[in-house]
């Protein structure tokens, strides 16, 4: 049950149900830092699940997550793992970014407000520091001049846009992006990509659960094919896109293709 250092992430063995339904079939994945593991597979696969596994925002049922060398959720006892208490886990997600397909914004802040609340909130940083953190990181997704709008006043893209930001804001070790382009209108889905691509350029380690082929593609390290809660194929992305060896990724991409 040691964790490999030299991993950002392992998962070893993960099984997941809900009641009956066996979601997640002993999955077993290793993402070295600054790579970008990009998760591909039909609806159902267990790829959303997988992801909200990975900061315990599902608990696993068998086997064990680590980021960063450190057990997620859990504490290990001799052979045995015992769940951490819930402030133990949040602080332990303050390390692992997360950006959801819906945006999930507080409706009520502003854009300025959404971003800095965790930083002041979780991590104690000084309000002044946050804010300027905050305008450097709408900067960085092209919306300086969104500070002070409200989420219901912006497009889904420069709402997912102010999500990544306030992912960023953490300054995690790790990102998680579960579909972020699958609520938009097909003419702002670039503009998101645009902005995860650059963060990948940039080094920061992530996994990206998506339907985007061409973004997997010229985006990804790794890419992961997921079917029935199991791992079918994993490799480089010219491997595993151009020339799958197993018969049912190459089902799934004659249909995306």
């Amino acid at each position: 049950m040691s964790a490999t250092v030299e991993a950002m992430v392992e998962i070893r063995s993960v099984h997941k149900n809900f009641g009956s339904l066996e979601v997640l079939r002993g999955v077993d994945l290793s993402v070295r830092p600054g790579e970008v593991t990009v998760i591909l597979g039909p609806s159902g696969s267990g790829k959303s699940t997988l992801l909200r596994t990975i900061n315990h925002l599902e608990k696993v049922d068998q086997g064990w997550i680590s980021v960063d060398g450190t057990l997620v959720g859990y504490r290990r006892d001799g052979n045995k793992l015992y769940e951490l208490r819930e402030r133990e886990v949040l602080r332990q997600r303050t390390k692992i970014g997360f950006v959801f397909q819906n945006f999930n914004l507080f409706p009520h802040l502003t854009v300025l407000e959404n971003i800095i609340e965790a930083p002041v909130s979780a991590l104690r940083r000084p309000r002044k520091e946050a804010v300027e953190s905050a305008e450097k990181l709408l900067a960085r997704v092209g919306l300086a001049d969104k500070a002070s709008s409200y989420p219901a006043q912006l497009s889904g893209g420069q709402q997912q846009r102010v999500a990544i930001a306030r992912a960023l804001a953490l300054e995690p070790k790790l990102l998680l992006f579960d579909e972020p382009t699958s609520a938009l209108d097909p003419e702002l889905v670039g503009e998101v990509l645009d902005v995860i691509k650059d963060l990948a350029h940039g080094g920061t380690t992530m996994i990206v659960v998506t339907h985007e082929i061409g973004f997997a593609r010229e985006v990804a390290d790794t890419v992961v094919f997921m079917d029935d809660g199991r791992i079918v194929e994993q490799g480089r992305p010219a491997d595993v896109l151009d020339h799958p060896t197993q018969e049912r990724t190459r089902a799934f991409l004659s249909k995306v293709l």
